[in-house]
């Protein structure tokens, strides 16, 4: 029994100040991220989604929403497993994540999140979802490095930060997950421990 789930990445935000936003509230969607969104919407049409899931911060909620707008019958239902990774590094300038090429891990000290924390979380949802929904296709829409440490985990890789964003030899075409990004795991069996077919797309 082959059960889907694709993660959706959420769509370009609008961020003039360019901070570090993480799980800050009110950092919605950019126009282009809406037409992302909405691009994301029309590349998964056929699929017919059984549902979807969103992470509770606004960006991915509008992402859900383009979606929900095309396929009507489904209703939007949200999971903290899905949230934004937990780093001190919120509302700091972009400039010094970057200066650290996206590592926000090294140092950072509890309660704030590992990698491995997040690929915990994550496959504690991807169970829930593959038992609730046997055999259909769920949409998740989530978050970059939640999207890059579940495929790394399910590859059999060691949760780094620094090959977050090196996922070419694992189908993720751009290395790392781009905006509104479409990256599919394909169960074959019921078993927690299949490793899943992975399929990524950027629908514009």
């Amino acid at each position: 029994m082959k059960t889907t789930l694709s993660f959706l990445r959420h769509g370009q935000v609008y961020n003039p100040d360019k901070i570090f936003y993480g799980r800050l509230p009110r950092f919605g969607l950019s126009e282009a991220g809406r037409q992302q969104a909405r691009s994301a919407a029309r590349a998964l049409n056929g699929s017919r989604p059984a549902t979807v899931f969103s992470s509770p911060l606004l960006r991915a909620r509008q992402t859900a929403g383009e979606l929900i707008k095309r396929y009507p019958h489904l209703k939007l239902r949200i999971s903290k497993l899905l949230l934004e990774i937990a780093t001190p590094f919120e509302g700091r300038p972009e400039l010094e994540v970057d200066a650290r090429r996206g590592d926000v891990y090294s140092g950072s000290p509890s309660p704030f999140e590992q990698p491995e924390d997040i690929y915990n979380r994550v496959r504690k949802f991807i169970r829930r979802a593959r038992r609730t929904y046997p055999g259909q296709h769920i949409v998740a829409v989530t978050h970059g490095d939640v999207v890059s440490f579940t495929v790394l985990g399910f590859n059999g890789q060691k949760l780094k930060a620094a090959q977050k964003a090196s996922l070419q030899p694992f189908g993720i075409s751009d290395g790392y997950p781009a905006p509104a990004s479409i990256t599919t795991l394909t169960f074959r069996t019921s078993s927690e421990d299949e490793r899943p077919q992975v399929q990524y797309v950027r629908p514009y």
